[in-house]
């Protein structure tokens, strides 16, 4: 198991929903080790992270392609 600590984070340009995020975290594991990585996830309309033991899935390339250019922009995407 994995504690994910969110250092960055940006949302698709949806109308008020759910939301798709890409986030830049550290996953901090069981065992006191931890590893830096990116992620996907949807937010429920009240803001709470939909945890799935799968993946978060992508709508269409221009919605990835849009959460890219905005963390790029941000200047944390590396």
């Amino acid at each position: 198991m994995a504690r994910v600590e969110i250092i960055h984070e940006v949302p698709t340009k949806r109308t008020p929903g759910w939301q798709l995020f890409f986030q830049d975290c550290v996953f901090h594991y069981d065992d006191g080790s931890s590893d830096e990585g990116y992620r996907f996830i949807w937010r429920k309309p009240d803001g709470c992270l939909q945890p799935a033991r799968g993946q978060a899935r992508i709508p269409s390339k221009q919605e990835l392609e849009d959460l890219l250019i905005q963390a790029d922009q941000e200047g944390w995407y590396k």
